[in-house]
């Protein structure tokens, strides 16, 4: 038989607000853009999407990369009219980004503490290296982790890394996260278990994923923190009823 021993924490949307800033700033953007063009005949937010997903391969995630994204696409959008006084506007939005507090989900301490006396605990997140620094340190809730990892992407190949350095395997690792696409699925695909805690508003490149039916039952849903230590328990309960073999064998990626 085989048990959950380890559990990875997402930390964006997951242990305290982040993409209702993002939301607040596409707005702005939207915005600052209605100045140059109509709004009814052109896909501002649609366009912007499209550069940012372009660029992830260059600026990675975070503030920094959507503001460099967000000037090439008020640029491209306008016809280079946008006034530099407007694409300073969208700088100043940014540092705003960077400097906002961390607004803790309501029970998500309580929830970590409840889980951590049974498992290992970690944080795995990604984005600007300096920005989700400065986040986990004033979350305060350091603490309550083993390790805090900061990636530059979270997928299969990142998740084996990390988990092959924690000396565990597949099986014995549950991650809990809001997105899919980068909480979800690639660790599914390991052969490992997950959370799925949906925040209220998500980017849509995190809603990107498809879950395979026989992954399915490694996973289940937890719709706000205080369910999370029994949705933890019921998953490790259904963990060590498997054979170690099935456990954790690598499944097809999702």
């Amino acid at each position: 038989m085989t048990e959950i021993r380890m559990i990875g924490f997402d930390a964006d949307d997951t242990l305290w607000r982040s993409q209702d800033y993002f939301d607040d700033a596409q707005a702005e953007f939207e915005r600052i853009v209605g100045r140059y063009v109509d709004l009814a005949d052109v896909r501002v937010l649609d366009a912007l999407y499209a550069v940012e997903t372009a660029n992830i391969a260059v600026f990675g995630y975070g503030v920094k990369g959507m503001t460099l994204s967000m000037i090439e696409s008020a640029t491209q959008i306008t016809g280079g009219r946008i006034a530099a006084l407007d694409l300073h506007r969208i700088v100043e939005m940014a540092k705003g980004l960077l400097r906002h507090p961390v607004e803790l989900l309501p029970g998500i301490r309580t929830a970590v503490e409840a889980i951590a006396p049974d498992f290992e605990v970690v944080l795995i997140t990604k984005g600007d290296l300096f920005h989700q620094e400065a986040k986990v340190r004033d979350s305060g809730l350091s603490d309550l982790f083993r390790r805090i990892e900061i990636v530059s992407e979270k997928d299969p190949p990142t998740y084996a890394r990390l988990l092959a350095e924690f000396d565990i395997d597949a099986g014995q690792f549950l991650m809990i996260g809001n997105s899919l696409r980068s909480d979800i699925a690639p660790v599914l695909a390991l052969g490992g278990w997950g959370v799925h805690m949906p925040y209220r508003t998500t980017w849509a490149h995190e809603t990107e994923a498809r879950i395979d039916a026989a992954l399915a039952a490694r996973m289940c849903v937890a719709a706000a923190p205080e369910v999370l230590p029994e949705a933890v328990a019921r998953l490790a309960a259904r963990a060590s009823a498997k054979p170690v073999g099935e456990s954790n064998a690598r499944a097809p990626a999702a």
